[in-house]
């Protein structure tokens, strides 16, 4: 008797039975089974984690990120330290696409405008000079 209950017990985990039939789970309408809500902070995340993807992050703070959301549009902010001299435009032009496009892939949420702030300019010339790295405020 015991076999039985093993065999029946095999075959469930084989056939992957778990849950209800694909076909009842693909007749609830996409409306009724419920909402996805994803935080400002995570968009936050993500958008901060997207700038870093451009920099070189080896030098001063890592990039910061603040979110507002409202519905499925994220107006994202991101504060940044930078190397000068440098194509700073660039950068931050390279720094928009990145947090647009990941936001847009990882949160299903449209980026009409990101907003820089360069808190930080790091001298490569005074870092070379001097071995280490010496800020410009």
């Amino acid at each position: 008797m015991s076999s039985t209950s093993s065999n029946s017990t095999s075959s469930k985990s084989i056939s992957g039975s778990s849950g209800p039939p694909r076909s009842a789970v693909s007749r609830v309408a996409a409306g009724d089974r419920g909402a996805t809500r994803i935080a400002d902070r995570v968009v936050a995340k993500i958008a901060a984690q997207a700038a870093r993807e451009v920099l070189d992050t080896t030098s001063g703070t890592p990039a910061h990120a603040t979110v507002t959301v409202h519905h499925d549009i994220a107006r994202v902010r991101v504060s940044l330290e930078l190397d000068y001299p440098s194509d700073l435009a660039a950068q931050c032009a390279a720094v928009r696409r990145q947090v647009a496009l990941r936001v847009e892939e990882c949160a299903s949420m449209s980026v009409p405008e990101v907003d820089i702030d360069i808190e930080h300019l790091h001298s490569t010339h005074t870092r070379t000079a001097h071995g280490r790295d010496r800020r410009l405020r």
